[in-house]
């Protein structure tokens, strides 16, 4: 039997498809060719920067669906199934909202694959594939699986290892999709195994994807230990009450940490109570600066998370967020419009208070554009949040902006290693917040996709 792994694209630009020069290894799709029986061929094809060959002999089609994908997700299932071919369907929004799902496969995975994937192959092959494959979360996933590389060859991805450590988090944010799939709990591998996985592969940078890699600080501490005699350098993303454990700090600087990204999310005490991200209220109300100067007496890079739209969001507040991230020098920001998820709190709240736009699926709509605000918001118009947010993008991400924040000793300047890195990547960062602004959806043009 032949299987063959699928990522998926955004969508397009205005006569081809997006490619993503930012791109990173896929790693849920390595995960998957390592958890798949040896007598089965594994293929896979990355739908960012390559052409996907639908005439291709193969038995079965594996695509990890994100709500941003969604769409493009559909459109390539559907090319498979005209050719007679089986196609199954995991990842984030099969989680979220699987009746949707089901409608564009032969199959859905809902939850993480480990526990049912090699079922799923025999079932495949026997020609018995179920409809639905319902997963009771494993509390240590990815025991014993070293992710294939092999897949990853040729790509042209970023010179960088992604891999995981923990997966989920235990805050239960109000517009978190992760939050929802893994019901706002925090499940941590063996640290054996993520020593083991570094070992299989060559590079000393890397990027564990962990929704909060130091959610449970004692455990933190064991991978922290572990990854000192590696002398790895390595980035993740993390969350404010680290900083109350000096230990934990103190380990994460000795095992080769250059930055996190860390959710700010707002500079507003009101908008940080409104989306329940309790860690960050103390902090937000004296404008984060106490934990700011930490961060850079730590000497770490830091990519500052914002969520723009919130009921106590104004037009002049969100321009304030910028002009606090280009002050502050973050080595990254991130200024995201408030996206209601499927099935989360904030969508639910949306929706009872008639607030959703786009038929209440951006995701699928046709006249939906990447970055544009999907909601009506309480203080301005829906375009005028568009416009503020990307021209926070712009702004924070202009030439004069990154000359200007790289002149920090303490953070971007201090060392050379970490000065090149700002150097090469903002530039990649600020030339795809242009490229994908408006992206829209899917490849092929035409009417919304129904359920």
């Amino acid at each position: 039997m032949k299987l063959t792994l699928i990522k998926p694209n955004i969508g397009r630009r205005e006569h081809s498809l997006y490619v993503d020069e930012g791109r990173m290894e896929p790693l849920q799709l390595g995960i998957l060719a390592a958890l798949t029986p040896k007598d089965i061929e594994v293929v896979m094809y990355d739908d960012r920067m390559e052409e996907i060959p639908y005439d291709e002999p193969t038995d079965v089609v594996a695509i990890t669906v994100e709500t941003f994908t969604a769409r493009r997700a559909y459109e390539i299932s559907e090319e498979f199934r005209k050719r007679g071919v089986k196609t199954v369907m995991g990842g984030m929004h099969v989680m979220l909202i699987p009746e949707e799902v089901e409608e564009h496969c032969d199959a859905i995975i809902i939850g993480d694959a480990e526990p049912v994937w090699e079922t799923v192959m025999r079932d495949c092959q026997k020609g018995v594939l179920k409809k639905r494959y319902e997963v009771v979360q494993p509390e240590c996933p990815q025991v014993n699986v070293i992710t294939r590389r092999d897949i990853f060859e040729g790509k042209g991805y970023l010179p960088i290892t992604l891999l995981q450590f923990s997966r989920g988090c235990n805050h239960k944010c109000s517009f978190c999709a992760s939050s929802v799939y893994f019901k706002a709990h925090h499940y941590c591998r063996p640290v054996e195994d993520v020593v083991k996985e570094i070992k299989a592969q060559k590079r000393k940078l890397l990027f564990f994807v962990d929704d909060n890699i130091v959610c449970n600080h004692e455990k933190a501490k064991e991978l922290f230990r572990a990854l000192i005699p590696l002398k790895v350098r390595w980035v993740s993303q993390g969350s404010m009450d680290m900083l109350k454990d000096k230990e934990l700090m103190e380990l994460m600087v000795k095992s080769g940490c250059l930055g996190l990204v860390i959710g700010f999310e707002s500079i507003s005490p009101d908008c940080i109570t409104e989306m329940n991200k309790f860690t960050n209220k103390n902090a937000a109300t004296s404008m984060y600066e106490k934990e700011i100067q930490e961060l850079r007496q730590w000497g770490l890079q830091t990519w500052a998370a914002f969520t723009v739209g919130h009921d106590g969001d104004t037009m002049e507040s969100i321009r304030a967020t910028c002009d606090f991230a280009i002050k502050n020098k973050f080595t990254f920001a991130a200024f995201n419009i408030l996206m209601p998820y499927p099935n989360t709190p904030l969508y639910e709240k949306m929706e009872r208070e008639g607030r959703l736009l786009y038929d209440g699926k951006w995701w699928l709509h046709e006249e939906y554009r990447f970055n544009y605000c999907s909601i009506v918001p309480k203080n301005m118009t829906p375009d005028e949040l568009t416009e503020v947010s990307f021209d926070c993008r712009k702004r924070f991400n202009s030439r004069r902006s990154i000359f200007t924040r790289a002149l920090d000793l303490k953070t971007n300047m201090r060392t050379p290693y970490r000065f090149l890195t700002y150097l090469i990547y903002n530039p990649l960062f600020r030339k795809e917040v242009f490229k994908k602004q408006g992206l829209r959806f899917g490849l092929k043009s035409g009417e919304t996709i129904e359920e």
